[in-house]
């Protein structure tokens, strides 16, 4: 941690300490912060923590400078509340602008920008860092497929934000329409969720763009608090504005550079509901050598899963990212994927639904992905082969395991 951190850190702890929003009493038993070694002693904040603060527990301002406030989703219990003074809002478009000028876009550029508007953070921080860049933001949202595809070749998008499971159901319309060449897309900035190679090289391919992770979260901001460059070497972290953590998520202990671990996240600038020592759930790792671009921003790794996404099946640990490592190992399977757990008979029964095109032998494909699935994570699993496009797409995030054990 850097000095100028350190003393950010210091002072808010302080601060909140002294308030009476939800770290007065996160740190009562705390008394003082005056070392790093004190800083690694504070608690995580846990999003329980945030749920249990609600609506505005987490507000740490007077409410006459709350501008705006925004929501994760509470698909999995009550919902978080993050309310964003002026200075929050500010500093959101200009991190997010930053991410644009990273990856090459200007004022010349036509934004079509997908994600959802509302409570969520996407849409709005994608508009808000275009509008800051003075690039052309084209605020569509998300569904309706042939009004995108019309507005994006009619008003010439050249950039397109989505999640990945949107930018490839776009991807697959266009390529099934054969539009590609009316469209003028040079560049696509992804995120909301993480996504494989394989999937990778099919929207960049379908689409005929450059692609780049971007990086965020509700409770920090939203999205553009990161994003990769033109090297591809991992994702550019926003250390003015926020430190990083990579710690064992079974543990806590803060892991070196280059080990796999959780993020955690403080926030060095955050007014409205500022966070200390917030754990993510993304599993990532930091890069210890710098970028070859050149700029001078921290790298973490492409993020491999949630320590939430995990599921646990006879014994052994199963995340998304080692189903799509395995899968873009065999030529004929597609990205897309479902794995779904059924207890059935007093045991658990896997099955590993796979999409491929349909001329290729689907006995012996399905013998391969069996046999790779017990090779790469131990297990064995009933394998079916569907059509492309069978599985289902998301205008938002993909759920790829389905665990119907309980």
């Amino acid at each position: 941690m850097e000095d100028n951190q350190f003393k950010i850190i210091q002072e808010q702890f302080y601060k909140l300490k002294a308030g009476n929003g939800f770290y007065s009493q996160k740190f009562k038993d705390v008394e003082k912060l005056e070392s790093f070694e004190d800083f690694l002693a504070l608690p995580f904040t846990e999003k329980a923590d945030l749920r249990n603060a609600y609506p505005l527990g987490l507000q740490a301002v007077d409410e006459d400078k709350i501008v705006r406030i925004h929501s994760s989703s509470g698909t999995t219990g009550t919902p978080v509340i993050i309310p964003y003074t002026q200075k929050d809002v500010d500093d959101w478009a200009e991190m997010f602008a930053r991410c644009y000028e990273v990856i090459g876009v200007t004022s010349k550029d036509r934004i079509h920008i997908t994600p959802g508007y509302g409570l969520w953070t996407a849409g709005i921080g994608f508009q808000a860092g275009a509008e800051k860049l003075g690039a052309m933001a084209i605020p569509m949202g998300p569904g309706n497929t042939d009004k995108q595809l019309k507005m994006m070749k009619d008003l010439g998008s050249t950039v397109l934000c989505a999640t990945s499971s949107y930018a490839l159901l776009l991807a697959e319309e266009i390529e099934k329409r054969g539009i590609r060449d009316e469209l003028k897309l040079t560049k696509g900035l992804i995120g909301s969720e993480r996504w494989g190679e394989k999937m990778r090289k099919r929207i960049a391919n379908e689409l005929g763009v450059e692609l780049y992770d971007i990086y965020g979260l509700t409770e920090v901001y939203g999205p553009g608090i990161g994003v990769s460059c033109a090297k591809q070497e991992g994702i550019h972290m926003w250390t003015d504005y926020i430190y990083i953590e990579i710690i064992n998520p079974k543990t806590g202990e803060v892991l070196p550079d280059g080990e796999t671990g959780e993020l955690v996240i403080t926030t060095l600038a955050k007014e409205g509901a500022p966070l200390i020592r917030y754990r993510t759930h993304d599993l990532t790792r930091k890069i210890a050598k710098p970028c070859s671009c050149g700029l001078n921003y921290p790298l973490i790794d492409t993020i491999l899963g949630r320590t939430d996404d995990m599921v646990k099946v006879k014994g052994v640990n199963i995340f998304p990212s080692q189903i799509d490592e395995m899968i873009s190992q065999i030529p004929d399977a597609s990205s897309e994927y479902q794995f779904m757990l059924d207890h059935l008979y007093g045991k658990d029964i896997c099955t590993l639904f796979v999409e491929a095109k349909k001329d290729v032998d689907i006995t012996s494909l399905e013998r391969e992905i069996n046999q790779g699935f017990k090779n790469k994570i131990g297990i064995s699993v009933i394998v079916k082969i569907v059509g492309i496009g069978e599985l289902p797409r998301s205008e938002k995030k993909s759920t790829r395991i389905f665990d119907n054990r309980y």
